[in-house]
């Protein structure tokens, strides 16, 4: 008999203790990663077929013109402005941080850009916040995969879950848009992944709270989702260490929570105080003083207009989201995505309750694991003979398949217009026109989808107000203490003109301002106004008064024979439709011989109003421009163009010379 002590004998002695030879060179070290990154392929070599598809078509369809569609808005600069207020000013926000959200989501933002360079890579500040979120939507749609995988769906149904929560258009229009929720969605899926570990639980559990705090510091609405946690946590835990690791995973939620708690604390602004922002104040602004989203009855209140933008955009998914809550209600695996998706959609509905318009988006993914999850059970149910239900699982199919019906021309369409139309032209081309008109020295309130743009321009971040906090901020109140009477310029957007009592000072500088500039139409329309500090009205009036000593002007000129004008702009300057420093200018001009004018070409966002270019091709009867160059004659008149005469730009375009006049309320007489 054999005991464990015994030892097989050999010829050859053995020598204890003899030091192995392992290969440690760094081509040994690359040969044993690559041969493990080998084998892990092999292993998951069936789940790569399905998943990198999804990923390329997910990527391919959120990315294709994100700078086009959807528009900007206000929401998204804030964001974007607040992570590149931390990676360019070294401060948490751009203006006073006033505890309205965690600072977490931007904070990973602000990381990320920080890391791909991407603010220096666009020229638009908010698309490298798109950027940003569009990959945590990819990360989402892998976390997705292995959530459905672990359920026990089908690798086929795995796929459409990753598809229907990309493709879906009530999907790419908020993946494309920069809210704090597409930040914290990758951590959410991550801890109800985690929390359905088998193994490890602990370490399992741990990371569960761990990446739930963070999705909660990202965005404090995702807190509706602790219940649904618990719940898989307590189904998905061992008995003999439910006790123990359950209670790690609330310790380590409750220091995740506490750590937003110091941070106020740390800048004492945990309580209400005098002349300062506190997180209380922050806490009682989103619980009970904000104003709520109205009835739904109401067909002008927020969360009728809310629900009305959802329905417009995938009716197929939100229908077929609430269906497959019904049904899995009946199947163990997915009734608690099931109740997730109900009873928040439920919650949307309670009274005087406020309705974000971005609510949608922690719903989206389990919607989709909803309908791929059903789906895959009434198939598995058809597929096996004799199944109990299983005529009720073929109506199952037949619903699914009448909404893909549905959804295939219906997502068409709306995929064709985000990936081809150009919705934030309107607001991109106002931008330009600021850059393009207004000085660096001029006071602006904007949209705060421009607001990071601006300031990279050369404006001094005072003189860029974000609209909102001209009213409500008491440090921009101090820096513009007669309010938007020290402003030059506002740049109205649809989020601006939504409610127009919120802002007082706001709304007296669009009242008391005329349009100079307009871009688009509809909800995408953007105008820039001039901001008359006497009033719209004594505007109206001192206009009024410079277009008729412009017509009286224009009636002199054209009568002139040493002008050369073709019979349109003679139209114009008889109509009194001419910039009178043009007139001016012309007609000095004509003292000294022939002069010939081209036209009176339209700053882009102008159409009718006041012409302020005039294009000269001869001057003195020479050449304006000679081998691309201003002529003589060019260079003495712009020499002499001084005071109120001296135009703001001057540009050659072919063979003539174009001067461009600077934007005035008042009548300009000569």
């Amino acid at each position: 008999m054999t005991t464990t002590l015994e030892r097989p004998t050999s010829s050859t002695p053995v020598v204890e203790n003899a030091p192995q030879t392992v290969d440690r060179t760094p081509i040994a070290a690359f040969r044993e990663a690559l041969g493990r990154l080998s084998d892990w392929l092999r292993a998951h070599s069936r789940a790569l077929l399905w998943l990198l598809p999804v990923l390329v078509v997910s990527a391919m369809v959120n990315f294709l013109n994100v700078g086009g569609a959807p528009q900007r808005i206000d929401d998204e600069g804030t964001y974007t402005a607040q992570a590149w207020a931390v990676t360019h000013l070294g401060e948490l926000a751009h203006y006073t941080y006033w505890y309205d959200h965690p600072p977490l989501g931007w904070l990973q933002i602000a990381g990320y850009t920080q890391l791909t360079g991407a603010f220096e890579r666009w020229d638009i500040a908010v698309l490298a916040g798109r950027e940003a979120v569009l990959v945590a939507a990819l990360i989402s749609v892998v976390l997705l995969w292995m959530i459905a995988r672990r359920l026990g769906m089908s690798r086929g149904a795995a796929a459409a879950t990753g598809l229907v929560f990309a493709l879906s258009p009530l999907a790419v229009q908020f993946h494309r848009t920069v809210y704090l929720d597409n930040v914290a969605v990758p951590w959410l899926l991550l801890a109800f992944f985690l929390a359905m570990n088998r193994r490890g639980q602990l370490a399992a559990f741990a990371g569960s709270a761990v990446a739930f705090g963070i999705a909660v510091l990202s965005k404090e609405t995702f807190l509706l989702a602790l219940p649904i946690l618990i719940w898989v946590m307590v189904r998905n835990a061992r008995k003999e260490t439910r006790r123990y690791t359950l209670s790690v995973a609330a310790s380590i939620l409750v220091l995740i929570g506490g750590s937003y708690l110091l941070l106020a604390a740390v800048k004492g602004e945990l309580f209400s105080g005098a002349n300062r922002v506190s997180l209380m104040d922050g806490i009682i602004f989103q619980l009970g003083s904000r104003e709520g989203s109205g009835s739904i009855t109401d067909p002008d209140s927020l969360i009728n207009r809310t629900l009305g933008m959802w329905w417009q955009l995938d009716p197929v998914f939100i229908v077929m989201s609430l269906l497959a809550g019904v049904a899995a209600l009946f199947s163990a695996r997915l009734r608690p995505y099931a109740v997730l998706v109900l009873a928040m959609t439920a919650f949307m509905f309670r009274p005087g309750g406020y309705l974000p318009v971005p609510y949608v988006i922690m719903l989206l993914p389990f919607g989709a694991l909803l309908i791929a999850g059903v789906v895959d059970l009434a198939v598995a149910r058809v597929r096996r003979k004799g199944a109990p239900r299983r005529k009720l699982a073929l109506s199952g199919v037949a619903v699914a398949a009448i909404g893909a019906v549905v959804a295939v021309p219906l997502w068409t369409t709306q995929l064709r217009g985000f990936v081809l139309a150009d919705l934030d032209a309107p607001l991109r081309n106002a931008q330009g026109w600021l850059v393009e008109n207004a000085s660096t020295d001029q006071r602006v309130i904007v949209d705060d989808a421009m607001w990071v743009d601006l300031v990279k321009a050369g404006w001094d971040r005072d003189n860029v107000i974000w609209y909102y906090k001209l009213d409500t901020d008491p440090a921009v109140q101090v820096q513009s203490p007669n309010g938007w009477r020290d402003a030059d310029y506002v740049v109205t957007t649809d989020s601006m003109r939504t409610f127009p009592g919120a802002f007082p000072e706001v709304q007296e500088a669009i009242d008391n301002s005329v349009v100079v500039a307009t871009f688009g139409e509809g909800t995408q329309m953007v105008e820039v106004r001039r901001v008359a500090v006497d009033g719209a009205d004594q505007a109206a009036v001192s206009q009024q008064a410079a277009s008729t000593s412009q017509a009286e002007l224009g009636d002199q000129l054209v009568t002139n024979p040493l002008v050369e004008i073709g019979a349109a702009d003679r139209d114009r300057l008889t109509a009194g439709q001419v910039d009178a420093r043009i007139i001016a200018v012309v007609g000095a001009l004509a003292g000294s011989g022939r002069v010939s004018v081209s036209g009176f070409p339209i700053v882009d966002g102008e159409d009718g109003r006041p012409f302020r270019q005039v294009a000269i091709s001869e001057i003195a009867g020479a050449p304006a421009v000679v081998d691309g160059d201003l002529s003589t004659e060019a260079r003495d008149l712009v020499a002499s163009l001084e005071g109120t005469y001296q135009p703001d730009r001057i540009r050659i375009e072919g063979d003539e010379i174009v001067l461009r006049y600077p934007v005035s309320l008042q009548p300009t007489l000569p």
